[in-house]
């Protein structure tokens, strides 16, 4: 038989296997709503006060922080990098605020903790774009730093937020928490950022080939520095959220806090290997973690196994993430394949 004859065989048999790829990558895309049904439906048949709204308003309160960070994680991620010193940015922070702040007004003090929070993750972007040292050992060693600075700051003992902070934690506007209101302006921001600002556009173009955007006329550095910025402002901020909810800070205060982070930014869909994601996705996973965790206590799980399960969620996000970039890479060596000029005809 001709080639011409053989090629409408073989072409339909490649977008079979094609549209069969495309199947794969859409339920793993969709792989982070079945984890949540799942979740709702055992936790909900396990407790019977799980599935109400002031355990959905308590998810969300309880989500918040972590969501804020994750946010601003979500940035960093895009880029291909990470940043393993939000925790440490939490702790600092609020160990500066109660200790050293806590006579000036929230309106003086917190603006300040930002700016501590703005200023180690510009200290991140120096060394990570400047000096050139690579992300994960640049964060790691600002973990430790951080973390030994707080330590230090606070002798290891407990600290104390005023009253004022306790307030506003438990303050409520139109039926929400000031949590909840700090949580959306800070999505509604990065939202409109990353979908409609050339600086959002940018840094999905540095994820996905920095050397190519660089040749297309973008300040790679100065948008790598911009973003490790932003990871720091957010982590601040969702360390003082976390205090007005609990008014006070232990010296286990922001411990280990960037593996759910980053664990809600993968589950939501961001890819550790840069390029694709999303604040919507981000927020979805700092929900759905903030749900099992929940779900876990009112289930009267036992506390040891709850880090056995948070661990399980990361391994899981990462599997995932993995599988979703094989298969998107295979998706598009299908296409320019079927796409071949040779093949036509």
């Amino acid at each position: 038989m001709t080639r011409s004859t053989l090629h409408p065989a073989g072409a339909r048999a490649r977008k079979a296997g094609a549209d069969g790829v495309r199947a794969q990558l859409l339920l793993l895309e969709l792989s982070p709503l079945i984890l949540f049904a799942i979740v709702v439906v055992l936790f909900g048949l396990a407790a019977d006060r799980f599935l109400t709204l002031a355990t959905l308003n308590n998810v969300v309160i309880q989500a918040a922080h972590i969501a804020i960070i994750a946010i601003g994680m979500t940035f960093v991620l895009l880029t291909a990098g990470i940043d393993l010193s939000v925790g440490a940015i939490m702790y600092v922070v609020v160990a500066i605020v109660t200790l050293y702040l806590g006579d000036l007004p929230l309106a003086v003090s917190f603006p300040i903790g930002l700016l501590v929070g703005l200023l180690i993750g510009c200290i991140n972007g120096f060394f990570i774009v400047v000096v050139r040292v690579a992300p994960f050992i640049t964060t790691l060693a600002t973990l430790f730093i951080g973390r030994g600075v707080a330590l230090f700051m606070t002798d290891t003992a407990m600290v104390f937020a005023n009253d004022d902070v306790l307030t506003l934690g438990q303050t409520d506007w139109l039926g929400l928490r000031s949590s909840i209101w700090v949580f959306g302006v800070v999505f509604v921001v990065a939202f409109v950022v990353l979908r409609s600002t050339p600086f959002g556009r940018q840094v999905y173009a540095v994820g996905q080939d920095p050397a190519a955007a660089a040749k297309a006329g973008l300040k790679v550095p100065l948008i790598l520095f911009g973003v490790y910025a932003i990871s720091g402002v957010c982590a601040a901020l969702g360390g003082l959220v976390s205090l007005t909810q609990v008014a006070a800070a232990s010296s286990t205060f922001g411990f280990q806090k960037e593996f759910p982070v980053i664990a809600a930014a993968v589950l939501g869909g961001t890819s550790l290997f840069g390029g694709r994601g999303t604040v919507v996705g981000t927020a979805f996973g700092a929900l759905l973690i903030q749900t099992v965790e929940t779900g876990l206590v009112m289930s009267n799980t036992d506390p040891y196994a709850y880090p056995l399960v948070i661990a399980g969620i990361i391994f899981l996000a990462v599997l995932v993430d993995a599988q979703r970039t094989r298969i998107a890479a295979r998706l598009n060596r299908r296409k320019i394949r079927i796409d071949d000029p040779q093949d036509r005809g």
